[in-house]
């Protein structure tokens, strides 16, 4: 064998190169990744936003748990979120903001006028809003690089271009082989590797738990009147769309969910023009011109909820999973949950249990 690992991480994007750092000093850690470039796929192609309300109530106390690291870290800029809603939809956009807030969210509900003077230029049917002020802009190259720099400080062995072939699981661990020929063992392996999460598990012989892979589409527009600096991002209560200003462009995304099989994702066309189509409906801006347009892959459990914790077959597997579009905004808290399980620690701020890979069974 070439190398010997206390843990093994299976993906090196924003949940592994966490994962790693918050494990450094406790672990010989070996963080291995299929890509040239880490963040290759899902970490390098995100939206980049930190909003509480975003992936359901089941996801926000990740998110708001993370809240202190990134804004202390110097990873959040002001945004400010607002959700909104066609006429008629009054109530359930009260709704929405009433059960936030029950969870401590700070939200505001907006009325016609306060919608206007926030989206100019926001067409009439649109009446009804809930603002949460504390939404932020995430700096997700910047907290990615953190994390590798933490772990590489603490001697964690980052594998580039490094694809598993296959993990045989013995008395003493596992026995890891590269696609490249390179070889290690460990005694516990960790599948953080986003949309390939199945893929990983069924290399390692373990069952997958059916983590899905979704095509996810954003374009960057060129848009008269230009967009202003201050635009709070964007969303519907419906889910189908949103957007928000980017060094004087706008993000746009039709809020698609694709089915797609593990892969470099590439944007359609027609979702492209969705995306289009639906901002439209919403503002009277002009699209003058489709800049950039990209696609990523975000990656769910069947309920929609991460995955956290030793597979309940396979108890030196440990699952990092199903991650959604949320897994920028929730990396600090999911990691620090992660690294306790692993290390046998008790406490933390999120319970355990709600994320198990074992609610499956």
């Amino acid at each position: 064998m070439d190398a010997s690992f206390d843990i093994a991480i299976i993906g090196a994007g924003m949940a592994g190169a966490s994962l790693a750092a918050a494990l450094a000093g406790e672990a010989r850690v070996l963080l291995v990744e299929a890509e040239a470039q880490p963040g290759y796929h899902a970490t390098g192609r995100s939206a980049a936003f930190w909003t509480e309300s975003y992936g359901g109530e089941g996801v926000q106390p990740l998110t708001t748990a993370s809240g202190r690291f990134l804004r202390d870290g110097g990873f959040l800029s002001p945004r400010g979120a607002l959700t909104i809603g066609r006429a008629g939809r009054e109530v359930e956009v009260e709704a929405f903001a009433r059960m936030f807030a029950d969870l401590g969210v700070r939200v505001e509900m907006l009325n016609r006028a306060a919608l206007t003077d926030r989206v100019p230029g926001l067409r009439p049917e649109w009446t009804a809003g809930a603002m949460e002020p504390d939404c932020c802009d995430i700096d997700v190259a910047g907290l990615h690089q953190h994390y590798l720099a933490a772990a590489r400080r603490a001697d964690v062995e980052l594998w580039r271009s490094a694809r598993l072939r296959s993990a045989v699981e013995d008395r003493h661990g596992w026995r890891l082989t590269m696609e490249d020929g390179r070889e290690a063992k460990c005694g516990v392996l960790v599948d953080a590797a986003g949309a390939w999460a199945d893929v990983v598990a069924r290399a390692a012989g373990v069952a997958p738990l059916g983590i899905a892979p979704f095509r996810r589409t954003i374009a960057q527009l060129r848009v008269a009147p230009a967009v202003a600096a201050d635009l709070p991002l964007v969303l519907d209560l419906d889910e189908t769309f949103y957007f928000k200003p980017e060094a004087g462009r706008l993000w746009l995304s039709p809020h698609d969910e694709t089915p797609s099989p593990p892969c470099d994702a590439a944007p359609e066309e027609l979702d492209v023009a969705a995306a289009i189509d639906r901002l439209e409906q919403v503002v009277d801006w002009r699209v003058e011109r489709v800049e950039h347009r990209w696609a990523g892959l975000r990656s769910f459990a069947p309920d929609r909820l991460p995955v956290y914790g030793f597979d309940p077959v396979s108890p030196r597997f440990f699952w990092f999973a199903g991650q959604g579009g949320f897994g920028i905004q929730t990396a600090p808290a999911a990691a620090d949950l992660a690294a306790r399980l692993l290390l046998g620690w008790a406490g933390g701020a999120i319970d355990p249990m709600r994320y198990s890979p074992g609610r499956f069974g």
